[in-house]
């Protein structure tokens, strides 16, 4: 499972830790979403989330032609436990990102197609 180095060089990133931490407060995100909060590129977001997935982070699930991301249930304790002490404490830094994301219209239904 993840170790200690192995989150850090993921989170290291500022893209992957602010994708990381967003999807944490919401439990899933699509791309088109991330997109949005993180006012960047479709490549630049699915590179990161590419990694992020391979590291065993993140799991993936694909619904029609969009790709939404969680965190992987199967990570240890403290690893949520970092994510949302991170978080909680960098609420600021973060939110740009997260008000970004809330005047998102037309945010997708986990029940209906993204975007």
């Amino acid at each position: 499972m993840l170790s200690p180095p192995e989150l850090f060089k993921n989170l290291s990133d500022e893209t992957r830790v602010r994708a990381t931490l967003l999807i944490a407060q919401h439990g899933e995100l699509c791309v088109c979403e991330l997109m949005h909060a993180l006012d960047d590129s479709q490549p630049k977001i699915s590179r990161h989330l590419a990694q992020l997935r391979s590291s065993g982070l993140l799991l993936d699930r694909r619904q029609g032609q969009w790709v939404y991301y969680r965190l992987n249930p199967a990570l240890p304790a403290w690893v949520h436990e970092v994510l949302n002490i991170t978080g909680t404490a960098n609420a600021e830094w973060l939110s740009g990102d997260s008000s970004r994301l809330q005047s998102m219209s037309g945010r997708p239904a986990r029940a209906t197609t993204c975007c």
